[in-house]
């Protein structure tokens, strides 16, 4: 079974959802909410964040550096700098 893309609209969408998500957030802690919950909900966010990322960095390595052979070195060097740039985003593990 082929992977396929994962659509702009799919990205967008789940983008859109973080934000709900954050503006959630900030009234939370306008009204004073517990901390556990807002924790709860920031790990939410953030877990959502990750998975965004992880889909759109999986987009970029099976359809931007398909060709990487045919393109040469500097198609591995951004796969490289875009590994880098990602985990810089990634706290933990």
């Amino acid at each position: 079974m082929a992977k396929e893309e994962i659509s702009k609209e799919v990205i967008i969408n789940r983008l859109k959802k973080i934000e709900g998500q954050t503006r959630g957030l900030q009234k939370m802690i306008e009204d004073g909410r517990d901390c556990e919950s807002i924790l709860t909900q920031l790990a939410a966010v953030r877990s959502a964040t990750e998975n965004v990322g992880a889909l759109v960095l999986n987009n970029y390595i099976r359809f931007c550096l398909a060709d990487a052979k045919e393109k040469g070195p500097s198609e591995i060097d951004a796969l490289a700098r875009a590994l880098a740039i990602w985990g810089k985003v990634r706290v933990g593990e």
